[in-house]
């Protein structure tokens, strides 16, 4: 059972991290927390330590909800090639997956911290690694089960993927224009096939 306290600073995280993730750490005021929130300053402040820990808090939400969308593609049953086009699938819609999040936590929160806050983008590139380790898994198992071979080692193959994806996610959001990313899913997809099957 969770307490009040516990559920006003769930209720919090969940509020904030679309606005954080939109604007950046810096350019996240406190009435945009207090608007978003309906709470004051001091009801914030009472429940994290300062902007910083609630920024934090509110990437690694976005964070986990991305992560287990991205486990929940690339476990059960199948044959590799299949939990891989799962996930590229899933990143065809991405767009749409993260527009309730305020756009990609790795990208936005990744891009805006870079300058500005360690924390955050040691967060993010924390998130980054994780999803390439993954993939990188996903493939490893495919090799040792004789479902695929690859050209290069693994986590290297998972890291040249994610690049690809993340570079497609970055032009779709600065053009505006999703071709971007549904043309380089699809192109990565012909690689796929074309490296992997045996």
């Amino acid at each position: 059972m969770t307490t009040k306290a516990e559920r006003t600073t769930a209720f919090i995280i969940e509020k904030v991290a679309p606005v954080f993730n939109k604007h950046g750490y810096i350019g996240t005021s406190m009435s945009d927390l207090t608007e978003v929130t309906g709470l004051t300053k001091g009801a914030i402040y009472g429940n994290f330590e300062n902007k910083e820990a609630l920024a934090l808090a509110a990437f690694e939400h976005l964070s986990t909800i991305l992560l287990d969308a991205i486990e929940n593609r690339l476990s059960g049953d199948g044959h590799t090639l299949d939990l891989i086009y799962r996930l590229t699938n899933f990143y065809r819609h991405y767009d749409e997956f993260t527009a309730p999040l305020g756009g990609c936590p790795v990208l936005n929160v990744g891009m805006d911290a870079h300058y500005n806050n360690r924390l955050l983008l040691g967060a993010a590139r924390e998130t980054m690694r994780t999803i390439e380790g993954k993939i990188a898994l996903v493939l490893e198992n495919g090799i040792k089960n004789g479902e695929i071979k690859l050209p290069v080692p693994p986590l290297q193959f998972a890291k040249q993927m994610f690049t690809m994806i993340q570079g497609a996610v970055a032009m779709a959001t600065i053009s505006g224009d999703r071709k971007y990313l549904v043309n380089t899913i699809a192109y990565l997809e012909v690689l796929i096939k074309r490296e992997m099957r045996l």
